[in-house]
């Protein structure tokens, strides 16, 4: 029979073995100690609900206005938080929808986009829903993860970094950032854990000499995700630059996604962001300081260098793979992390915990795993 869907999913993948040993634990009403958790309205984050409520309510006042960038004042407000020009801000509803307007607007199907592994596996999905063929390359290890060869050729339309990336917490530095320039091909640079950097300046990838897309959004800047606002930050030369933002406005008025209310409050919503992404901050600070100290006791693990974000990747002896060492820590110590291979880290010898895990559970559960 012929299918009644397109083939630009995998909408019958298989469950992996870690999820389904996962949902068989707490369909027994066993323990799980979570260090995956990256939802802060979940990580028993302080939020100030009252204030946030306010804002949205006086916002839901607003009438409608269906501007496809965005209204002109959100766009103004984001422009001087970003320290960038107005026109330079394209509203989205999210980053997903952000990479889905560039897909659109820099490919047609079949057509590549370049991105580094290990990354979160989100692009993956997204690539496929527009038709475009993802081509990795790597990032490896050097004391730092830096990026390697980049295969670029006639068929590459644009090139995906994220900086800082997902898991590995590093930044794309200006040496690798004028690399990439020199093809001459768009940069999307996703930079939604930006604001959550160990490092000062924290690197942005927005040029001159080359079109470039920097993605944010409320989701991690401001420990906001279902408040559905982010945004593209234009870069380039000017003329390339003023033919992308129209060509942006055609693709967003199809879909005018935005939420007026969420735009309107916005200038309100970014410092109420500020005191939430502090308080994460805090629990990624106190989670990293106690997973230094702890690790010490395990000279065969390695915690690997983190530039920015809310991840923590560990090294550890490759004597089984990443699926068989996730299995056994959860189904022995009732502990769940992220194998490596969920990342596309490139051999086996990889663990993935989350810092913005809440304090008690991060501590239990990483005594658990280091005790294993």
């Amino acid at each position: 029979m012929t299918s009644l869907f397109s083939r630009r999913a995998h909408w019958s993948a298989p469950p992996n073995r870690l999820s389904l040993a996962r949902d068989a634990r707490r369909a027994q009403n066993l323990p799980i100690l979570d260090l995956t958790e990256s939802n802060p309205t979940r990580a028993q984050i302080a939020y100030p609900l009252a204030e946030l409520a306010d804002a949205m309510a006086r916002a839901a006042r607003a009438p409608y206005d269906p501007e496809p960038l965005g209204l002109r004042s959100a766009r103004a407000t984001l422009a001087n938080h970003l320290g960038c020009e107005a026109e330079d801000v394209v509203i989205t509803a999210s980053t997903s929808e952000a990479y889905s307007f560039l897909f659109k607007l820099l490919t047609d199907p079949g057509d590549a986009i370049l991105t580094a592994t290990p990354s979160y596996p989100l692009l993956e999905h997204l690539a496929s829903l527009e038709q475009v063929t993802l081509r990795p390359f790597p990032l490896e290890f050097h004391r730092r993860w830096e990026i390697a060869d980049v295969p670029v050729d006639a068929a590459t339309r644009a090139i995906v970094v994220v900086s800082p990336n997902n898991p590995t917490g590093s930044f794309v530095t200006a040496s690798e950032q004028d690399a990439l320039a020199k093809f001459g091909v768009p940069i999307i640079s996703d930079e939604v854990f930006r604001d959550y950097a160990f490092v000062d300046p924290a690197p942005t990838v927005v040029r001159e000499d080359v079109l470039t897309f920097a993605l944010g959004g409320l989701s991690k800047s401001a420990g906001l995700p279902h408040f559905k606002l982010g945004w593209i930050r234009v870069g380039g030369p000017p003329a390339a630059k003023r033919a992308a933002i129209e060509g942006l406005e055609l693709v967003a008025d199809n879909f005018l996604s935005v939420a007026t209310p969420v735009q309107v409050a916005l200038p309100d919503l970014l410092p109420l962001g500020a005191q939430i992404r502090d308080a994460i901050r805090g629990r990624i600070a106190s989670n990293l300081a106690h997973l230094q100290t702890a690790i010490r006791a395990r000279s065969d693990y390695q915690l690997l260098p983190i530039e920015a974000g809310w991840s923590a990747v560990i090294r550890i002896p490759r004597t089984q793979s990443d699926e068989e060492f996730a299995l056994d820590l959860l189904e022995r110590h009732g502990v769940l992390v992220h194998p490596g291979y969920f990342f596309d880290f490139a051999t086996d010898g990889y663990f993935v915990v989350s810092l913005l895990t809440p304090p008690e559970t991060f501590i239990d559960g990483l005594e658990r795993t280091l005790a294993s």
